[in-house]
């Protein structure tokens, strides 16, 4: 008998798992020798039930133990990620990657924790590829980034090799249109370990869990969020477009409540202005953004997250405050000049 068994039989009475058995389960996830059968079992039972925040930050400890040391931990306790649990199915442009850059731009470390396009046609990985980032780069490379740029990408499966037993399993059941626990442990398990997040989950019920298991893994400030397109939709970020159910961790744990543009000075805007496409689309519609000429929808709304960012680092009092800031930042040409400062690095 599969040591998995045991669990999906208690899975399956709704019986929620202790320290001992996530400890157990995580094991026999990364083991070659468990079939798939008992792991697709498994998690389909796990998601049958529900998980609570109390399962998935335990999950998250057993797989961040396992994760490769990218050893940056002098820029942890100041870091951010700005990330998305994606599987949202909205079709968004990758708005977090250039938040990614107007946050380096103003002297915020950002250590983006992703991979490349599962549910889109271009992820942030392929993305920020296509800006020049080498996704493959070793810790030495990336601790050089931190350092020269201000920010640099971990890609998710060259730090997490127990997933690659993982990922066949999980394939399988998306094929069957189910989703698993590692839909949702993604943006949990940055091996930089930054202390800074912006998590963007693909449903609005799971924003007030996320911030709870935000705070058990002792997250020091940051938002979860998730936009509501409308009574069918939704996106895992904040936007001009969507009315935005927000919820705080660590030092902004109070934040609890709806976000309108019309709340920061911004015009509300069409979701139109913020769709993407696949990796020629999505660079060109970066490009337009650096260049003044992207949808101003789009452009409010990585000003409105880039001030967001600011906010949850302490670099300024409130998300109003970084507005302008933002804004120069990603008009004025220093998200350009970082660009090209990134191509230049990772071409030495």
């Amino acid at each position: 008998m599969s040591t998995l068994s045991p669990l999906t039989e208690k899975l399956r009475a709704t019986q929620n798992l202790v320290e001992s058995d996530i400890a157990t389960a995580a094991a026999a996830l990364a083991e070659e020798s468990v079939s798939a059968e008992d792991k697709m079992d498994f998690l389909s039972g796990l998601a049958d039930k529900g998980e609570t925040a109390e399962e998935i930050a335990c999950f998250a400890r057993e797989f961040r133990a396992r994760a490769i040391d990218p050893e940056v931990s002098e820029f942890s306790a100041e870091a951010i990620d700005i990330v998305g649990t994606g599987g949202d199915h909205s079709g968004g442009f990758n708005i977090s990657s250039m938040v990614v850059l107007v946050l380096a731009s103003a002297g915020v470390k950002v250590m983006k924790h992703g991979n490349r396009g599962m549910t889109s046609a271009c992820g942030s990985a392929d993305l920020l590829a296509g800006l020049g980032i080498k996704i493959d780069a070793s810790p030495e490379v990336l601790r050089g980034a931190l350092k020269e740029l201000g920010y640099c990408f971990f890609f998710a499966p060259a730090y997490h090799p127990t997933f690659k037993h993982i990922v066949p399993v999980r394939k399988a059941l998306a094929a069957q249109g189910r989703r698993t626990v590692f839909n949702i442990l993604g943006p949990t398990i940055n091996p930089g370990r930054p202390a800074h997040v912006i998590l963007g989950v693909f449903a609005e019920a799971w924003v007030e869990r996320m911030a709870e298991v935000l705070n058990l893994l002792d997250t020091t400030a940051g938002i979860v969020a998730h936009g509501v397109i409308d009574d069918s939709r939704g996106i895992d970020e904040v936007t001009t477009a969507t009315r935005n159910t927000v919820r705080g961790v660590g030092r902004l744990r109070e934040v609890d409540g709806v976000w309108n543009a019309s709340d920061f000075g911004l015009e509300t805007s069409g979701f139109a202005d913020l769709k993407g496409g696949d990796i020629e689309t999505n660079l060109a519609i970066a490009n337009s953004v650096v260049t003044g000429t992207g949808p101003s929808g789009l452009v409010d709304t990585i000003v409105l997250n880039a001030a967001i960012g600011l906010w949850s680092t302490g670099k300024v009092i409130d998300v109003q405050s970084g507005i302008s800031t933002a804004r120069e930042l990603l008009l004025g040409g220093a998200v350009a000049h970082k660009i090209a400062d990134t191509r230049a690095y990772y071409e030495s």
